[in-house]
């Protein structure tokens, strides 16, 4: 359904040029969860909106690539084309649903409103379905909470608010940008049931950002790891995290608390991720390497993708990929 091929995408600022997304490459088919995960600053959200044409141009400026949609570059559509696909064919739950929600306006008018931009529909018509939608989404008591503002909500009531507005045109492509941030666990559990259940009826494709490796297990098919703007490993769910391959991608699981014996201390990478505006030469993760072997890490080209086997790709960075 969604082909993405050789997307960059760099941020021309006064410090110099944020390389923020390197030839990064996926596809997603219909009906799929994949999932997208790593460290805050690795190119995730980034990598989504600049496929959507949403970040700021200038100072973001897309260097290359293409992003199919059924034979649709969406790299190469005006802005009045681009606001065709977007809410309709490709809908998006952004970061944080405390500020994505306008503060003017009632939550029915909101829920409403995709279906008089895109379908056309008069406005009464639009608030009897979105009315439905708020039902369907588990909001308890809809005909009152239709004219209740965004403040009067709890956090994860806002989350399915974004939820019902972002599914309520039946898009064929769903991105969850963190879509439980800032939400406790319990609710983090019923919003991604909830996204899992109306992709079932939908037959929606999903595109799940997160950094929570406990998430992506659950409920992606299919998982991307990124770092400093690139995709290090990719496979599907079972097979990456039963056997993970690249140096970054065993940090990232072995960073999860779960995995720690009681009392033993918590494992943390060290150091911070690169300054994209002047990443190291060659492999961007030899410098946090403690997994591998850093001196064996490429110094002189960036490594690239490479098939260890049917559906698992992983970058040749022989240091990142010692101890296999």
């Amino acid at each position: 359904m969604l082909s993405v091929r050789n997307l960059s995408a760099s941020f021309h600022t006064r410090a110099g040029i944020v390389r923020a997304v390197r030839n990064v490459s996926f596809d997603v088919a219909p009906g799929e969860t994949l999932g997208i995960v790593g460290e805050s600053g690795s190119g995730k959200s980034v990598t989504c909106y600049s496929m959507m044409g949403l970040i700021p141009m200038p100072p973001g400026r897309i260097e290359s690539g293409s992003a199919m949609l059924d034979g649709t570059d969406l790299l190469q559509c005006s802005e009045k084309e681009l606001r065709f696909i977007r809410g309709r064919r490709i809908s998006m739950i952004f970061q944080d649903p405390m500020t994505s929600l306008n503060p003017y306006l009632t939550v029915g008018e909101q829920i409403a409103e995709p279906l008089v931009i895109h379908e056309g529909i008069n406005k009464k018509e639009a608030l009897a379905r979105a009315l439905e939608q708020l039902s369907l989404v588990g909001i308890p008591d809809p005909e009152q909470r239709m004219n209740a503002y965004p403040h009067q909500f709890s956090g994860g009531m806002r989350q399915r608010v974004m939820i019902a507005m972002a599914l309520i045109t039946k898009p064929e492509i769903l991105i969850a940008d963190e879509p439980t941030t800032a939400l406790d666990v319990t609710v983090q559990k019923q919003v991604l049931d909830l996204i899992k259940k109306l992709q079932r009826d939908m037959g929606t494709a999903v595109i799940l950002i997160t950094h929570d490796l406990g998430v992506v297990r659950q409920y992606a098919d299919r998982i991307n790891v990124m770092y400093a703007g690139s995709i290090v490993e990719s496979a599907s769910s079972g097979e990456l995290l039963e056997h993970p391959r690249h140096a970054y991608t065993k940090a990232l699981m072995k960073s999860i608390p779960g995995q720690h014996a009681k009392g033993a201390p918590l494992y943390t990478i060290p150091g911070l991720p690169p300054n994209m505006t002047h990443p190291p030469s060659g492999c961007t993760f030899r410098p946090r390497n403690t997994l591998g072997k850093p001196e064996l890490c490429l110094k002189d080209r960036e490594p690239e993708l490479a098939e260890i086997s049917p559906g698992h790709w992983v970058q040749n960075c022989p240091g990142c990929l010692a101890g296999n």
